[in-house]
């Protein structure tokens, strides 16, 4: 029985599944990723670990390749969402280009086997030492914030001889109704210009002979549920991407960013890609543009589990408590955002109880779920915690001296450590 039939009634009495699992299923009771069980590598490579899907990264690049196939885009894996070489490695394969963010993604990515002429470079602080970088290894363009930030490339490029593309970030102020900390295209937000100074932003970038203007940039915010904001961030840039058509000959790329949702709950409902291509695809026609997505969570975050395992069971006067080895370190998105993610068990379980899942670090907001219904766990019992692709590992730290997960992709029946368990060493290596 598939994980995404295994029903269980909501607040309404109806029975709920949930959505874009299909790389999870029980088998006999047991919790299989693909052709592996997620027990067996929870016992080979202990916990806490991270699983991946090879096959459910591939389908969701390819649904959106399939979706936006009549205006071709270029998809840019945003490297941000999860950095593990082997998940950008198979997205490589797939031909994705990638979305960086800093010089160390940049490296990640071009290690991964991303040629650098697919490679978009964002994010608002870029060093001199990144700039150079990436002009050496000759990236398609440079996503630019600010004016001050096109100085500082036209600079870098002049010293080494270079010419860099760039497609400046505008902000079409769009309300994408999302995580205030993630809601990233409002005129507010420190990302990008707004309208109003785009075009002497590009004005600056052609009175440079060291920049080349290769497109336009957005980006809103993430996730988003739906369409909407995306027509309208078009709709309002569009006059702008005429102007830029009409005076410079080398902009040809139209960036809409990434953002795209995932369901996290049993209720929710996937991005409606269908929806989102009858959206954008006749918008882009009309503004003449070649299309440019950066899909992060989309691709990834349904394709990865967290294993934990139950150290103890607590109760107090007020409520229960599952304590697993897993904690805030290991998945900061509940406490940071509030964030739902659901919690299964990895061996089938009849009982059911009301408890918080929390971790061991020493902060009260160390917390997986909370006043959740769970599977009535014992010690030494398994749980997944799903929807934990994207913005888990990715997000970790090494707070309270805890080492960093291990993180295990798996292709069919072939399971890989990608990432080994980091040891106490580790912790210490890089110090003096």
């Amino acid at each position: 029985m598939s994980l995404a039939a295994t029903a269980v009634p909501d607040d309404e009495g109806e029975r709920r599944m949930i959505p874009e699992a299909e790389s999870f299923q029980y088998r006999g009771g047991q919790l299989f990723c693909e052709d592996v069980s997620v027990g067996d590598l929870a016992e080979q490579h202990g916990t806490p670990l991270y699983i991946y899907s090879a096959a459910h990264l591939r389908r969701q690049y390819r649904r959106l390749a399939d979706a936006l196939a009549e205006v071709a885009p270029c998809i840019h894996y945003a490297v941000k969402a999860n950095t593990c070489g082997a998940v950008i490695r198979t997205l490589a394969a797939e031909g994705a280009g990638a979305d960086v963010v800093s010089g160390g993604e940049l490296f990640r990515a071009r290690r991964a086997g991303i040629p650098a002429a697919r490679v978009a470079f964002a994010g608002v602080g870029k060093t001199r030492d990144e700039i150079a970088f990436a002009l050496r290894e000759g990236i398609e363009y440079f996503t630019v914030e600010s004016e001050p930030e096109l100085e500082r490339i036209a600079d870098v490029a002049q010293a080494l001889g270079a010419r860099a593309r760039v497609a400046i970030r505008v902000n079409p102020d769009v309300d994408p109704r999302t995580h205030v900390y993630t809601s990233t295209g409002r005129k507010e937000s420190k990302f990008g210009v707004d309208l109003e100074r785009a075009r002497r932003a590009y004005e600056c970038a052609a009175a440079r002979p060291e920049l080349e203007i290769a497109g336009i940039h957005m980006h809103l915010g993430s996730p988003l549920a739906d369409e909407k904001p995306y027509a309208e961030a078009l709709d309002k840039v569009a006059p702008l991407c005429a102007w830029l058509r009409e005076r410079f000959p080398t902009c040809r790329t139209l960036d809409l960013g990434g953002g795209f949702g995932i369901p996290y709950k049993r209720r929710q409902k996937p991005f409606d890609l269908d929806a989102f291509a009858a959206a954008v695809i006749p918008r882009v026609k009309a503004i003449g543009l070649r299309l440019a997505i950066e899909p992060g969570r989309y691709i990834v975050g349904n394709a990865g589990i967290l294993v934990a395992r139950v150290q103890y069971v607590k109760d107090n006067a007020f409520r229960r408590f599952v304590i697993v080895d897993a904690a805030m370190n290991d998945l900061i998105r509940p406490p940071l955002y509030g964030a739902w993610h659901e919690i299964v068990p990895v061996r089938e379980t009849a009982g059911e109880v009301v408890a918080d899942v929390v971790g061991p670090v020493c902060e009260s907001g160390d917390f997986l779920a909370q006043e959740r219904k769970l599977p009535d766990v014992r010690e030494g019992d398994l749980l997944a915690v799903m929807s934990a692709g994207a913005y888990g590992f990715a997000m970790a730290s090494n707070y309270n001296s805890r080492g960093r997960a291990a993180e295990a992709l798996v292709d069919g029946a072939n399971a890989m450590l990608a990432r080994v368990r980091e040891s106490w060493e580790d912790l210490v290596a890089a110090e003096r």
